[in-house]
């Protein structure tokens, strides 16, 4: 039994942002000197674990969240705690770590996922614009409001203000250097078998506590054995229910937490599937090419790589190729949910 799935994906953003926190994430590329922007493996995985509740119409795990109160009165935030829970599906898949309260208790996520960044440096683009929030259109509309200190002026004294230092009160915000990006952009998950379906019982680095395994047991989990040593096992019928769903939150998820500002559709253009990771790279590349002015890349799908590769009717549109098709991640889903099915969780030793 092959103990790794890899998955590579091909997606394109088109004129977005993948973090509302402070604009568009970037980092610099040294051999292209090209700053580019990403979207780091924790907001992929995030999302990936959103889709896949979505998707089985799951709520995710409570996390508590933990305070003091200083000497001054004020909030001081601790670390938050995970429940450390395998019966919640983000929490089997997605892992934990929960520490200050007994024995630190953490699980190393079945997942392995890559950044989304550009599939070449050449291939994507990062600009910026000045947005403005704009209500000038109807002054009478929209009041305006002046403090000096504690005090809000009047209307009068906001007038005097105004014709004393030759000013005037615009009912409009300028948002200067708001970044966006465009271009085509990969990421890479490795899906742990041996792990995927299975909690540790070992206590001496506990995954979980006596009394969870215990009510996992009463929940019909099987006891087994990995590598790693002794383990539960998640019940077929629940491994069956769980296996389509991720099959296509892994590749149909998209980031959301950014939709009010740009909305981007974020098409999965092509995917690549294997049990060797080597392939993947070859599968869904670019080519740097030199036409004596200066360097251009040309994205690459290429089905002989040794991997098996699903390309979708909008990757025509930016790849050249002549294998694409309409039901192209349907057909990735059903290779990754038949990969999952044939790995033997309950008798892997």
């Amino acid at each position: 039994m092959k103990p790794y799935i890899y998955l590579r994906a091909l997606k394109h953003a088109e004129h977005t942002v993948f973090c509302v926190e402070d604009g568009q994430k970037t980092y610099y590329d040294p051999q292209f000197n090209r700053q580019v922007a990403y979207s780091s493996g924790q907001q992929v995985k995030r999302s990936i674990l959103q889709t896949l509740a979505d998707c089985l119409g799951e709520p995710l795990a409570p996390v508590t969240f933990n305070y003091n109160i200083t000497k001054n009165k004020e909030l001081e935030n601790k670390e938050p705690w995970s429940p450390c829970d395998p019966n919640y599906v983000d929490q089997l898949l997605g892992g934990w770590m929960r520490a200050g309260d007994g024995p630190t208790k953490k699980r190393r996520s079945p997942l392995s996922i890559s950044s989304m960044r550009p599939l070449h440096p050449l291939l994507a683009g990062v600009e910026k614009e000045n947005l403005t929030f704009d209500r000038s259109d109807r002054p009478d509309a929209h009041p305006v409001n002046v403090r000096m200190g504690d005090k809000t002026l009047s209307e009068g004294e906001i007038e005097a203000f105004l014709e004393e230092n030759n000013r005037t009160l615009p009912r409009r915000n300028w948002i200067p250097e708001n970044k966006r990006t465009t271009g085509l952009f990969v990421y890479d998950i490795a899906i742990d078998l041996r792990t995927l379906f299975c909690v540790s019982t070992n206590q001496h680095e506990p995954e979980i506590s006596k009394e969870m395994i215990e009510q996992l047991k009463e929940k019909g989990w099987v006891e087994s054995e990995n590598v790693f040593g002794k383990c539960l096992v998640l019940p077929k019928e629940k491994r069956d229910r769980i296996i389509p769903a991720l099959a296509k939150a892994l590749i149909n998820w998209r980031i959301t937490s950014n939709q009010a500002r740009t909305f981007s559709l974020m098409e999965t253009l092509a995917v690549a599937i294997s049990d060797n990771a080597n392939t993947l790279p070859a599968a869904i590349r670019a080519k740097l090419i030199d036409d004596g002015e200066k360097p251009k890349a040309k994205p690459i799908v290429d089905e002989n790589a040794g991997a098996d590769v699903y390309v979708t009717l909008p990757c025509a549109g930016y790849v050249v190729t002549e294998v694409e098709s309409a039901e192209a991640l349907q057909e990735a889903e059903s290779k990754l949910i038949e990969m999952m099915n044939a790995f033997d969780y309950e008798n892997q030793i």
